[in-house]
């Protein structure tokens, strides 16, 4: 423990140092100074000087004062005191013995020395040098070397006091400096040695008493004049002759011959170079040599510091648009330039340093000023690129051996450093291209032949490293790492500096192309929102190609296109990360420049359409941009332009979709549905396959014919002409796996915009997502099955039991996923049975029927390879419903009917003919022009296609055949009738119709076609007439649950069941044909008494003409009751609808006025409320307008007499015309009406047979069309219509709960009779149309949410 007794500056001085303690010592030593009492005459006195300052020192050591406040002390007494810093360090020079001898108080010596430290600036460094001891000297850093000053004092005192003065001018005789002059002119390392010159000059001092500094400047001036004999001669000489003398000589002559120069002229570059070989060889310190040398350090960086700020504003103006012309510059030459900087004798001796090759000491100057400032100066930077050159030379000769190097010869002063020849080289301890190429950066654009060299032994690098095993690529990490290091910041760079430069555009992509595009993009995002701000000239690279690029984009026009193309192309060249983003920003705001932009991008190079892949995503994936309108019901007007481009430009040009691709899927996975838009754009485009509601019949018609149909003539534009750029898609998304990840990611995104996305979102805009995300699945799914192959597509994709149960995709979307699979197994599997039929020996037979014999051959394989594929397949289906659905229909029916398709079920005839007249057409107008090779060729062309299609047709004709036989012989089992009909129905619609009417236009007319298959095949237990009056009955509920798109494929499918019916309600006898005698159209089994036997009464011509017009107002009724909800998806769905069945729907005058008076009042509701709903009524109304001549009076339509009288108490059906008033009155009286007919219907058996035998009036044939009765004992239930004179007799059940319902929303429902057998002997199969229509139909929608 130290123990010092602290008599005057205690502890509690120290401790209230601010309060009271800084006062007292103050005071204490300005008496001391006043009365003239220093350390010299302190004998005697108490409270000395001495005593303070020394007790002061120790209670800084420790610790118990500040040493701020003691060094503020000193510098406030030391103005009123010369000699009080001199008094201070005589008392720690006291203090410096103590701390050395004592033991006890050693450990404090670190602390004094930090504390004397602390006092550089306000006690005189020379005062301590005086005093202090030497090692103290050292440890304070105020000398180098202890040795070195030591020889230096000694020296210095002895010729202070020792040595003679010189006062005789002309003692040096001017001999010795002659015969010195002569030695040195005349200098060869063959015929002299540098012992040998040292020695002569050794005599020439000793023998003419010549002065050795003059000698030594005149060796620095024959080493200016023979640099090339540094190594050999000059540097050994110096080296011996600095032992001589002082070692600082040599610095100071060195530096005073630069201060020579400073008033005169520029500096010559050989004095230079002699500094920087006396530098790199150790003769002569480089911090030494820089005191010497202008500017000071402080002026270099304020310069520097005012360029960039002058630069930046430069930018900055460049940038901005200046309307006032007055303001405008006319010139711009008053823009900094870095090397108009004065004289500047720094970087003179750096560049000197890279010339020699001493990159060490050089890039030590560099580190003094601000990053970019020396290599600023265009002469530097080209020295380094020398000593590049010269340095990666062998390595370039050894990796691109194909090419022709362009070394520079270095001079013979150069130092030779280390070359590389291979790649570890580059990792070796004094290997330092890295360093070197990273501290030029840009500046390496001064030599493209260097920049090429570079990429060239980058590309060759990566070349290896991804051919390389795994095993060995972590010994190359460190190496790759610099490597994408020196393209993110020396080549990229560099290339932007480049104007015009398409030969280094295209060495770059060789490199780039090598690398994954995540790490292609994350170095282009480095390249556009980094580099540019890490140097001056970039800033004003960047600023120009921005000004150009807003000039350009002022006068794009579409006549003008390949001018400006071509400047487009330039710029592109050196800066495409700017142009790209500046020509984007147009694009977004102005969509009219999508189509000219796209022109004008035609002479781009690879890397450049590269660069736009990037700036694309970058500018999708904005933060900072709403992708909604600002009433969020619309995607932004920015996004759907970006998507239209999207889709364009990469259509037209061979640019690399994966990242795009990927980054949609990263979306969808994020739960985000609205970028869904750009790969709808980018199939549509590259495909040719578009999903539109607008598509027309005739393109409807061509999309269930065979391929080439389709390519012909299935989409507004041709297929053929997108083959390279679908190719393409198609690879993408193969090599990176993304074909399954995104058709499963848009299955489940379809319930999670509803569930998920929905949250905040209003209704319109979720049936929007909801539409287009749907329809870029199908639109997805269906480029899919084109593109792939049959085989690669069964490979890729996995079964329907994976779908389901490990993707969770919703079974619609797994069928039509898998769809394609199993067709081709059938295939498959039909191939495999025909060869092994083929293998077998054939037997002889006369038969003449062999022919057919072939063709039923052909049709029971085709059964059996359907058999094999969907036996299996229905045992994974049973497993993705309810066990209870199973009783209403079989597993195998669900299959079959989701596993077919349009083309399997009908023969485009027509559109085969059609598209084979239109190719007959183009060949008659090719002959009657002039007949070249073109023309000729073109002509084979038409008539191989053809003859194509009809090959086509005719194939799908007999697949068409089988399918159909397939069908008869699978339709027992489809419908079990282990429950009612009515349940039988329901599942029906519920798990098949619905969900695929609504999937898509094909799927919509599929489901049509395929209940008019079943009733054709007459397929057992399925009711057509139940299965029709579910579809038409009460349709509202399944309306107000569908979106936009879903209604126009919903009303194409209501429009194809309405043709249906209006072909068999327009003709009886095609009537009796297809309807007569078929299952499907059965009221009632009839069970005769005697002998046990069953008869079917089927539903006549006139009662079916009844139910239709039921079916009409049923129609007219639901769609009224959502035109007049208010709700706008109710309004905008029952007007879709509407338009899509217009043809045959209304067909009634009655009914067609009670729409028209609902169109007409939301035309004049909606029309400053909500425009869309009001433009979708203006169109239906002018459409409804132009279709009155084809309506027809009710009584057209079915037999429906006039009353005989008034007091009849017949009345009129009602409409939905009436007013609410005359609703309620019509729903009491039909009420009223009910209630007697139940009366009526209690008389009795007898009555009830004796008024079944007298012919009905039309009026109760009318009736009897609209009858419900109530369910059998085997579940048929439905409308009872009979024919007149048929004998059987009706009941009148209660009323179902769909009229309470309608009751209740004072809506007049049809009134409506039933009938049911009068004994156990007759059974009903009746189908019930409304109350358990309704239920069924709300079930099924509610399943369906």
């Amino acid at each position: 423990m130290v123990t010092i007794s602290f008599d005057i500056v205690t502890n509690d001085i120290c401790k209230a140092w601010d309060k009271s303690g800084k006062s007292t010592i103050e005071k204490l030593i300005q008496n001391r100074i006043d009365e003239g009492s220093t350390i010299y005459n302190w004998i005697g006195k108490t409270k000395d000087l001495r005593q303070i300052i020394y007790e002061l020192t120790y209670q800084t050591l420790l610790g118990r004062c500040k040493a701020e406040n003691f060094n503020l002390l000193v510098s406030s007494f030391k103005e009123k005191d010369e000699n009080f810093c001199s008094d201070v360090v005589d008392v720690w020079s006291l203090i410096d013995a103590e701390l050395s001898t004592i033991d006890e108080r050693k450990k404090m010596k670190d602390k004094f020395i930090q504390l004397v430290s602390s006092f550089k600036d306000s006690i005189d460094a020379a005062l301590l040098k005086e005093r202090f001891d030497v090692e103290t000297l050292k440890e304070l850093k105020l000398i180098g070397d202890t040795k070195t000053f030591q020889q230096k004092y000694i020296k210095t005192k002895t010729r202070l006091f020792y040595k003679q003065q010189k006062f005789n001018l002309l003692r040096e005789e001017m001999e010795g400096y002659s015969k010195l002059i002569a030695e040195l002119g005349d200098l060869n390392e063959k015929r002299i040695k540098p012992e040998i010159l040292l020695e002569i000059i050794k005599s020439l001092i000793g023998c003419f008493n010549i002065d050795p500094n003059r000698v030594l400047d005149l060796l620095l001036e024959s080493f200016e004049c023979h640099p090339e004999f540094s190594k050999s001669i000059f540097v050994p000489v110096l080296r011996e002759y600095l032992q001589l003398c002082e070692r600082s000589t040599l610095c100071h002559l060195v530096g005073f011959k630069f201060s020579h120069y400073q008033k005169t002229s520029s500096t010559p570059s050989s004095l230079y170079i002699v500094a920087a070989l006396l530098i790199q060889n150790d003769l002569v310190n480089l911090r030494d040599l820089l005191l010497h040398l202008t500017p000071d350090d402080e002026s270099l960086k304020t310069k520097w510091n005012k360029y960039v700020d002058e630069v930046k504003e430069e930018a900055r103006r460049s940038t901005i648009m200046i309307l006032n012309p007055q303001d405008k510059k006319e010139d711009k030459e008053n823009k900094a330039k870095v090397d108009e900087i004065p004289p500047n004798q720094k970087f003179g001796l750096c560049e000197a340093l890279l010339k020699i090759g001493d990159w060490k000491h050089a890039v030590e100057i560099m580190e003094m000023f601000e990053p970019n400032q020396v290599l600023a100066q265009k002469s530097i930077s080209l020295a380094l690129c020398q000593l590049l050159h010269y340095t990666i030379d062998p390595l370039y000769n050894r990796k691109s051996p194909g090419y022709r190097s362009t070394c520079p010869s270095m001079p013979a002063y150069h130092v030779t450093s280390k070359r590389v020849t291979n790649y570890p080289d580059l990792l070796a301890d004094n290997c330092t291209i890295f360093d070197m190429l990273l501290q030029l950066g840009c500046k390496t654009s001064l030599d493209p032949g260097l920049l090429v060299k570079v990429i060239r032994i980058g590309k060759n690098f990566f070349s290896e490293y991804y051919a390389s095993p795994d095993e060995e690529r972590p010994k190359l990490k460190r190496i790759f790492g610099n490597m994408l290091g020196l393209v993110s910041h020396v080549i990229l760079p560099s290339l932007s500096l480049l104007l015009c430069n398409a030969n280094v555009s295209f060495e770059v992509w060789g490199l780039m192309k090598l690398l994954p595009y995540q790490i292609r993009y994350r170095i282009y995002g480095d390249w556009k929102n980094e580099c540019y701000d890490s140097h001056p000239e970039l800033m004003l690279a960047r600023a120009g190609v921005i000004d150009k690029t807003k000039y350009i984009m002022r006068r794009l026009t579409k006549e003008n296109v390949k001018q400006t193309g071509r400047q487009m192309g330039k710029l592109s060249h050196s800066s495409p990360c700017i142009l790209f983003d500046s020509i984007l920003s147009q694009i977004q705001r102005y969509d009219n420049l999508i189509g000219p932009v796209v022109d004008a991008l035609k002479y781009l190079t690879d890397l450049t359409y590269d660069c736009l892949a990037f700036c694309i995503i970058e500018a999708l994936a904005n933060p900072q941009k709403e992708r909604m309108k600002h009433d969020d019901t619309n995607i932004s007007n920015w996004l759907q332009s970006l998507a239209s481009f999207c889709g364009n430009i990469l259509k037209k040009y061979s640019i690399e979709l994966s990242g795009l691709l990927q980054y949609v899927g990263n979306q969808l996975k994020a739960g985000k549905s609205l970028d869904l838009l750009i790969l709808k754009e980018v199939v549509q485009k590259m495909s040719g396959i578009e999903i539109s509601e607008e598509v027309t019949n005739d393109q409807l018609e061509a999309l269930h014919g065979g391929e080439l149909l389709k390519a012909e003539a299935g989409y507004f534009g041709q297929i053929r002409n997108t083959k390279k750029s679908s190719n393409r898609l198609k690879d993408s998304l193969l090599s990176q796996n993304l074909a399954l990840p995104l058709c499963i990611l848009m299955a489940q995104q379809r319930t999670g915009i509803v569930f998920t996305e929905s949250n905040d979102m209003h209704l319109k805009l979720m049936g929007k997502l909801a539409d287009q995300c749907h329809d870029t699945l199908v639109q997805f799914g269906n480029f899919l099955s084109i593109q792939l192959g049959s085989d690669e597509y069964n490979k890729r994709f996995p079964s329907i039991e994976v779908l389901t149960s490990q993707y969770h995709t919703p079974p619609d979307a797994a069928f039509f996923l898998t769809k394609p699979m199993y067709q081709y197994q059938i295939a498959t599997k039909y191939d495999e049975l025909r060869k092994q039929e083929r293998s077998k020996p054939k037997m002889t037979n006369g038969n003449s029927s062999s022919s057919s014999s072939s063709s039923n051959d052909k049709t029971q394989r085709y059964i059996a390879a359907s058999e094999a594929v969907i036996g299996p397949l229905s045992q994974q289906v049973h497993q993705m419903h309810d066990s209870k659905i199973w009783l209403d229909i079989s597993p195998r029916f669900y299959t079959t009917f989701w596993t077919l398709s349009l083309y399997d079920l009908q023969v485009p005839n027509n559109a085969y003919e059609r598209e084979i007249a239109k190719v007959k057409q183009s060949i008659v107008a090719l002959d009657n022009d002039s007949h070249d090779g073109r023309k000729r060729r073109e002509k084979e062309r038409f008539e191989a296609l053809i003859i194509k299609l009809k090959d086509e047709e005719k194939k799908q004709e007999e697949h068409h055949n089988r399918v159909k036989a397939r069908m008869k012989h699978e339709r027992q089992q489809w419908f079990l009738a282990k429950t009612t009909k009515n349940d039988t129905i329901t599942k029906f619609l519920q798990l098949c119709i619905f969900p695929r009417a609504i999937f898509s236009a094909l799927d919509a007319v599929y489901c049509s076609k395929m209940i008019h298959m079943l009733h054709q095949l007459k397929t057992n237990n399925f009711s057509t007439l139940l299965c029709l009056d579910r579809i038409f009955t009460d349709i509202s509920y399944t309306i107000a649950s569908l979106t936009e798109n879903e209604s126009s494929r919903y009303g194409r499918f209501l429009c194809c069941m309405l043709g249906i019916i209006k072909k068999w309600h327009a003709d009886k006898s095609l009537y009796e044909k297809e309807c007569g005698n078929f299952p499907g159209f059965v009221t009632v089994l009839r069970a005769n008494a005697g002998n046990g036997a069953t008869k079917a009464d089927q539903l006549d011509f006139e009662n079916f003409r009844h139910v239709c017009h039921k079916w009409q107002y049923k129609l007219t009724k639901a769609i009224v009751v959502c035109l007049e909800s208010q709700e706008f998806c109710q309004i905008r769905n029952a007007l879709v609808i509407l338009t899509k069945i217009l043809p045959f729907f209304p067909a009634v005058t009655s009914l067609a006025s009670a729409l028209e008076k609902r169109i007409d009042k939301i035309r004049t509701e909606e029309k400053e409320k909500r425009p869309d709903l009001f433009a979708l009524a203006m169109g239906y109304s002018g459409l409804l307008k132009g279709r009155k001549n084809a309506l027809v009076p009710e009584h057209v339509f079915h037999n429906k007499s006039q009353p005989k009288s008034a007091a009849s108490g017949s009345t009129t059906v009602k409409t939905p015309t009436s007013t609410a008033t005359d609703k309620k009155t019509s729903s009491s009286s039909n009420h009223n009406r009910s209630k007697s007919k139940e009366s009526k219907s209690s008389s009795g058996a007898s009555k009830r047979k004796s008024e079944d035998k007298r012919e009905k009036t039309p009026k109760e044939s009318s009736k009897s069309g609209d009858s419900k009765s109530k369910d059998s004992k085997d579940g048929g239930g439905g409308d009872s219509t009979t024919s007149s004179g048929s004998k059987k007799s009706t009941m009148h059940p209660p009323k179902s709960s769909s009229e309470r319902d309608s009751k209740r929303r004072k809506v007049d429902p049809t009134t409506t009779t039933s009938s049911t057998a009068d004994n156990s002997s007759k059974v009903s199969h009746k189908p019930t149309t409304n109350g358990s229509t309704n239920n069924n139909m709300k079930t099924a929608t509610n399943k369906r949410k």
